[in-house]
């Protein structure tokens, strides 16, 4: 039988992102190791960290505190995603990235926007804030040689960066980029049955049995237990969520390694990827995370696997991106699209 991957135990907490040190401003929470730098000079660029490079020490920053980054454990707004200013959401790791700097710097608003076009909606960034990153690739062409002398192009993409503001930094914005907290969390009427028609959708072959979630890759299965052990039916469906990201990975649909034994870097890098597609969904759908807790073993595996590749975060985002958008197709839930996302599974 192929590997399980069941999920651990699930414990109800939430810890609120804190730290010291170059990426916190003094005030108002998190920053960007590039902010503060000094004015850019040759010699400092060709020496400065990449975008990616900033990105993951910041994870692994929070990782090494105990913090999961990824989730989002407010609520009270009516968006969830991380949204551009013309109101599309951001994909792969910029989904997450901002909700990280948003929780460090207590945002509330959803909403990021340039300088520019801060100023195109009649706002003004206000004097002394700080800019975050948001990232994208950059496509171009490069002529190469082949051993046989001949000389033909090929296509290439490189990570590239622009900053970018939160809607809460800024002054003079219309009130669409403030969305209202809402003082209770609402449940509108037929959500949960809405919720099983979603997930019923979606096709997988489910059975309820035992005390533990997991998928069985050979049988193409997810098992999950009974509802009635869950404390709340939102934390079943949450949980159903973490397993079908993983059922998305079979040969039949996105393809992804499965074979991997327990505690191997791979088996470590899908569970992260399971963890992140279990957000995105999270976010499109209404569905609290932070009651899903992972093994310290996890953890650690996940730091290593970051540590040793810097853009491992940015591959495991985008392959959660897919997941999700997958899971999210197939039960019928529309989600705003994007005109300018970005493929990051399959960057150089």
């Amino acid at each position: 039988m192929g590997r399980l991957f069941a999920f651990p135990p699930f414990v109800a907490r939430f810890r609120e992102a804190r730290g010291e040190g170059a990426l916190l401003f003094l005030n108002r929470g998190m920053s960007v190791p590039a902010i503060r730098r000094p004015p850019m000079t040759k010699s400092r660029r060709t020496a400065s960290a990449s975008p990616a490079q900033r990105i993951t020490a910041a994870i692994i920053e929070k990782l090494e505190q105990g913090t999961k980054p990824w989730v989002k454990p407010w609520r009270g707004v009516p968006v969830s995603r991380p949204m551009r200013s013309c109101g599309t959401p951001y994909r792969g790791m910029n989904t997450f990235w901002l909700w990280m700097v948003a929780d460090a710097c207590g945002y509330a608003s959803p909403y990021w926007m340039t300088y520019r076009q801060c100023q195109a909606h009649g706002g003004q960034v206000r004097k002394g804030e700080k800019s975050t990153i948001a990232i994208f690739y950059k496509s171009y062409t490069k002529k190469v040689e082949s051993p046989e002398g001949e000389v033909d192009t090929e296509n290439r993409r490189v990570l590239k960066a622009y900053a970018v503001f939160n809607a809460d930094q800024c002054d003079g914005l219309p009130e669409f980029y403030h969305p209202k907290p809402l003082v209770a969390a609402l449940e509108p009427e037929g959500r949960e049955d809405r919720l099983d028609a979603f997930f019923a959708e979606i096709g997988a072959e489910l059975r309820h049995h035992g005390a533990q979630a997991y998928y069985e890759p050979l049988r193409d299965r997810v098992t999950m237990p009974p509802t009635e052990l869950f404390e709340a039916y939102d934390h079943y469906y949450a949980t159903l969520a973490h397993e079908l990201s993983h059922w998305t990975g079979h040969s039949s649909r996105l393809d992804r390694d499965l074979k991997n034994r327990f505690g191997s870097d791979a088996y470590a890098a899908e569970e992260l990827i399971a963890e992140l597609s279990s957000a995105i969904l999270g976010a499109e759908l209404g569905l609290p995370v932070t009651h899903l807790d992972h093994h310290a073993s996890y953890i650690a595996s996940w730091l290593k696997i970051l540590k040793s590749d810097e853009r491992a975060i940015l591959t495991a985002a985008a392959k959660a991106e897919e997941a999700a958008s997958l899971l999210l197709e197939l039960g019928g839930h529309r989600s705003c699209g994007s005109e300018d996302d970005i493929d990051l599974a399959h960057a150089a």
